[in-house]
């Protein structure tokens, strides 16, 4: 019985142990797991931004804080790794695509305690991190090699900050040198900010009328923190804010009206642009996008259409009238939306329908609105009907009655308006009881309808009924010429005379020019054509290349016993320069065609189908054919032809007779021209260059002797024509003179 009793205990204790074992295992494993899930951050949150120069952010949003990732880039593929230790995540998609211009996806995995953080890009560009209390901030598209930390050669600058791994200060090397602030030459606002590093991170965004500009990690000496009031510059920037924010500088420019910005970085210099757009630029903005109200935010659940009216009222200050019929409720939450579109979803969803008078705005279902407007003009056209007519005699001061009034009442060919039918009603601007009578005497329209027709008929001519602008055209025709002319000839002859026992000497000459027998020289010399007029010198030259009518020439002789030799050498030389200016100018009006031509008409003769000889006539004038156009924005459009005909040589007919023939210049074109500006329409340029040698065969080409048997000829002539245009815009002042 004992050894049952202490077998027993023995079991008991044992029991005991293994229990008390097992108890305080569990319970340090519940301490060690507590402890361990204590230290685990937890990624809940992640978010994407675009940044100027192509970009981007990856925000991590974190419970706990983020400890610090080891990282590493892949080159191929592109590749940006982020992995931190004793990390867990809970969002709710492991892979978000990317719509920056560089990146592909983002890829959030969680295994063994771990989180890593892939991007995926197109090409391998640098990355920063930045830690922030809550998260951690990945910045992608800084310089090529960037790291965690960059290193600079500039002084840093310490500023205080709260940190998430230390509660101590963050110290940087980038700071804000100085913040500037002048005015453009178009009446821009200029904002320069210096930045001690180039590589300084800066996110621009519009908020409203505020830019902001942060710039990350960026340090704001003391005597920067400060507002400027920059209003006395009439720029569209009104204050200039500088602050610090956390660890960074943020700048906020407040702007008022409409504006345009462009930020750009040259060098350490950051510069924003803040300007007012034009007034094409401005109808090019609401082209694109109707609305252009103000913008407001309205978040409501379930709330009555009538109040949301009563606010949008509220906040535009306009009148409100609305219907009774307008009732229901409406959930809707609208951000940063122009009041105007806010207004008009809250009537399309409810099938409302508006109408505004001055500062009166009337709000009812679409249908009731219609039927109001439908019984008005029946209202309208009942009054019409029943109202008395009056006439009144339309006097048109410049432009033609008949055509005004055929402009106006198409269907109306003969003179007279009115009527019956609905067609001529539609087509004219008179009622059905109207008619017009056109005096084109008095270029006078006598109107006979009701008192509104009438003053809308008024109206109408008031504005089509305007002097029509003129314009005067001067066009200017230069011919300028330049003729150079050149020739050296030479003329000589050799005879000689009998003498006992020998025959006759002659090169080039004739038996009968001497005397068989002359004698004395004296003789011979006297038979010279001032003795004997029958005789012929030209009849003793072995060369002949002489100059025509030579400017100057000059003549050798010598005779000695029985022998003569006579040598002429004649030259010529012709220089001359001539230029031709035609002028025509007329003036005309706004789309009017104009003709201006001086000159004589040439008679020519020309067969008919009879056989007969008839006589026509063709120009040789100078003429200027023009029709111009203003633009609005006063230039001119004009369609030219422009001639300037000339009589030139006289050719023999086939007849026997002769006739002159027409040298042509003429430019047909359409151009655009400024006011007062001259354009060149055209030109032509022509150069003729002429040389020619006359020489005796063989003789011609000996060296030096070859001289005496050839003549050189040398022409060279040039000419060019040149048309200009100035179109004048004559104003209405100089009309009235």
């Amino acid at each position: 019985m004992r050894n049952v009793e202490e077998l027993g205990m023995n079991i008991i204790r044992q029991l005991t142990g293994l229990l008390s074992k097992t108890v305080a295992a569990v319970i340090s494993s519940l301490i060690l797991f507590q402890a361990a899930f204590a230290e685990t951050a937890t990624v809940d949150d992640i978010s994407f931004s675009a940044l100027p120069g192509g970009r981007f952010e990856i925000k991590l949003g974190a419970v706990g804080g983020l400890p610090e990732p080891k990282s590493y880039a892949i080159d191929s593929p592109a590749r940006i790794v982020l992995e931190f230790e004793d990390t867990l995540s809970v969002l709710e998609k492991k892979k978000y695509p990317l719509a920056f211009d560089n990146a592909q996806s983002v890829a959030v995995i969680s295994a063994g305690g771990k989180t890593r953080l892939i991007v995926n890009l197109q090409d391998p560009v640098g990355f920063e991190t930045f830690r922030e209390e809550g998260g951690m901030r990945l910045l992608i598209g800084a310089s090529e090699g960037a790291s965690f930390v960059e290193k600079s050669d500039n002084p840093s600058f310490e500023l205080s900050a709260k940190s998430s791994d230390h509660g101590g200060g963050v110290k940087t090397s980038k700071a804000i040198k100085e913040v500037d602030f002048r005015r453009g030459e178009n009446g821009e606002g200029l904002v320069s900010v210096g930045l001690t590093d180039a590589n300084t991170t800066v996110d621009v965004s519009q908020v409203g009328q505020n830019i902001i500009l942060n710039f990350y990690r960026t340090g704001l000496p003391e005597s920067l923190n400060r507002k400027l009031d920059v209003v006395d510059f009439a720029t569209p920037i009104t204050t200039i804010d500088s602050k610090t924010e956390g660890g960074a500088t943020q700048i906020v420019i407040a702007a008022t009206g409409e504006y345009d910005y462009l930020a750009y970085q040259a060098d350490d210099q950051y510069v924003i642009s803040v300007k007012r757009p034009t007034k094409e630029e401005l109808e090019e903005r609401k082209s694109r996008f109707e609305f252009t109200g103000e913008k407001l935010s309205l978040n409501f659940q379930d709330i009555e259409v009538r109040s949301v009216l009563q606010l949008i009222a509220d906040f535009t200050d306009l009148n409100l009238v609305a219907s009774d019929t307008v009732t229901g409720s409406i959930t809707l939450r609208l951000r940063n939306v122009p009041w105007d579109q806010a207004l008009e979803i809250v009537l399309k969803s409810k099938g409302l329908d508006k109408r505004q008078e001055g500062n009166v705005l009337l709000v009812a279902p679409a249908a009731e609105i219609a039927e109001r407007e439908r019984l008005q003009v029946e209202a309208n056209k009942q009054l019409i009907e029943l109202a008395p007519l009056v006439t009144e005699f339309v006097r048109i001061k410049y432009a033609d009655a008949r055509e005004l009034f055929d402009l106006f009442n198409a269907d109306e060919s003969d003179g007279s308006g009115g009527g019956n039918d609905d067609e001529n009603a539609t087509s004219s601007i008179l009622s059905e009881r109207g008619t017009a009578i056109v005096d084109e005497r008095t270029n006078t329209i006598i109107l006979t309808d009701v008192q509104d027709k009438v003053d809308e008929f008024y109206r109408l001519v008031k504005e089509i009924d305007v002097p029509i602008r003129q314009v005067e055209i001067e066009a200017r025709i230069i011919v300028a010429s330049t003729d150079f002319r050149k020739e050296v000839g030479v003329r000589w002859g050799i005879a000689g005379a009998r003498t006992p026992g020998d025959d006759v000497f002659e090169f080039g000459g004739s038996r009968d020019v001497l005397d068989s027998d002359p004698g004395s020289p004296a003789e011979f010399f006297g038979k010279w054509p001032a003795d004997d007029p029958s005789l012929d010198l030209s009849e003793t030259l072995g060369v002949d290349l002489g100059v025509s009518n030579p400017a100057g020439s000059l003549a050798l002789g010598l005779l000695k016993d029985d022998t003569m030799i006579d040598l002429e050498l004649s030259a010529l030389e012709n220089d001359g320069f001539g230029e031709i200016l035609s002028q025509p100018k007329l003036l005309t009006g706004d789309k009017q065609k104009a003709v201006i031509k001086a000159g004589s008409e040439i008679p020519y003769q020309s067969g008919t189908s009879s056989g007969e000889t008839d006589v026509e006539f063709r120009e040789a004038v100078l003429k200027l054919d023009v029709t111009p156009q203003i633009t609005p924005d006063n230039r001119v459009i004009m369609d030219l032809v422009i001639n300037q005909d000339t009589i030139g040589e006289i050719v023999p007919t086939s007849n026997g007779g002769s006739e002159p023939t027409i040298d042509v210049t003429e430019i047909e074109t359409k151009v655009l021209v400024g006011d007062g500006q001259t354009l060149v329409l055209g030109g032509i340029f022509q150069m003729e260059e002429l040389k020619g040698v006359e020489k005796v065969p063989v003789l011609g080409d000996i060296p030096y002797v070859g001289r005496l048997f050839r003549k050189n000829i040398s022409d060279h002539t040039k000419r060019e024509i040149l048309i200009f245009i100035t179109p004048r815009i004559i104003s209405d002042p100089l009309l009235d003179r």
